[in-house]
């Protein structure tokens, strides 16, 4: 079994009264995370899945003496799959604020469904988690850094899903069923899309603008919908951790592009599962937006999992000089560019530094990028100037 980061971080809340929630994509390991955890509580757990119909049922009117007699005298409540349940969110605000000494743990696929439910009713009485696919950090953890890093174009091919991982040889079967279930399937039946083909469109497009600059007018004209509904599927994609955004670097300067965006997918495999693309590194003609991709995924999960409070950016101007990640950390500038190669020039724009004075500006290779990734990869320094 890989260890997950996220483990402790969890097992450090499970002593105080609120309640946990756990996001995250369909198939990353939150309930396999769940599980482990209620193998080392050293106390009688009820556990609950929402994906059962008399659980769904017995909970949409619950009341709290309901409730009580159904948890009895246990101390620790474990729901899965929370986000089929109507009213979880004030199920389990009853259960903080009328049964004292119960641990509630909850945990749901989706944050447009699970996080509008709770988010209200659970104000100041929540620690929230996401958990992603799999992490370089948590891989290096299981087998070592070389062979991670023999790894490593293989997995800006197939991705990081802890399925991918286990099953060698077998990535693009596993691929395929996991993007067919949870792209659309999921997405259709809880955003009720009427348009399944076009969402599908909108995907492929995106995938093919990984690390580019989207326009919403353009993605309409090409793909036959209005602004609003693009950027109504854009945002359905983006809670359903499918896709994130990053916006422009801009502190006013006039000739900075303000109002323009990339999109990432998060995890590379998923991003050429939606078009089929799973020839081998080398022979691709899109290395440089996996690069990319994989780059910005990991530097999620790290700074997610290790707390870094970040402001992330990317920066462009108007004569087309580039900066492909901005990290902004208590008021300090990071610039980084990413490079495949370790022997590719990397530019930085002088009238970005003149205006910004970044503390680090610093390419990354296949050669530094652990440092990138990682939270405390000594191998190499930090190059800063």
């Amino acid at each position: 079994m890989i260890s997950r980061t996220l483990y402790q971080n969890i097992q450090s809340r499970l002593d105080d009264p609120k309640a946990i929630i756990l996001h995250g994509p369909r198939q990353v390991g939150k309930t396999t995370l769940l599980q482990q955890l209620s193998t080392e509580i050293e106390a009688d757990i009820l556990w609950w899945n929402g994906d059962e119909p008399d659980i769904r049922s017995d909970l949409e009117n619950a009341t709290s003496t309901w409730l009580k007699e159904q948890i009895g005298k246990r101390k620790f409540l474990i729901i899965d799959e929370a986000q089929r349940i109507e009213n979880i969110g004030i199920v389990i605000k009853l259960i903080v604020d009328q049964i004292p000494g119960v641990k509630v743990i909850a945990s749901g696929s989706s944050s447009f469904d699970l996080s509008n439910k709770i988010n209200e009713p659970l104000t100041g009485r929540k620690w929230e988690f996401l958990l992603y696919p799999v992490s370089v950090q948590e891989m290096i953890e299981h087998h070592g850094e070389r062979q991670e890093g023999r790894l490593l174009r293989n997995r800006l091919v197939y991705g990081s899903y802890p399925e991918i991982i286990n099953h060698p040889g077998e990535e693009r079967e596993y691929l395929k069923e996991l993007a067919g279930s949870y792209l659309y399937k999921d997405i259709l039946t809880w955003e009720n899309i009427q348009k399944p083909a076009k969402l599908e469109k909108l995907l492929q497009a995106l995938a093919f603008q990984v690390g580019s600059q989207v326009s919403v007018n353009e993605l309409s004209q090409t793909i036959g919908l209005d602004n609003h509904t693009i950027e109504r599927y854009i945002d359905v994609l983006e809670k359903a951790y499918i896709i994130f955004r990053l916006q422009p670097f801009s502190r006013n300067l006039r000739n900075e592009i303000k109002k323009s965006q990339k999109i990432y997918f998060y995890d590379n495999g998923i991003r050429n599962a939606v078009i089929n693309q799973f020839s081998s590194f080398e022979l691709r003609q899109d290395k440089g937006q996996l690069w990319e991709n994989f780059l910005m995924c990991e530097r999620r999960k790290m700074t997610h999992y290790h707390a870094k409070n970040v402001n992330r950016y990317f920066w462009r101007n108007h004569a087309q000089q580039e900066i492909d990640f901005i990290e902004e950390i208590n008021g300090n500038v990071n610039a980084y560019e990413f490079k495949w190669n370790p022997k590719a020039k990397v530019f930085f724009s002088k009238s970005f530094i003149n205006a910004y004075k970044p503390r680090v500006t610093e390419g990354i290779h296949n050669e530094n990028y652990l440092r990138f990734v990682l939270p405390d990869h000594t191998k190499d320094s930090i190059i800063e100037g």
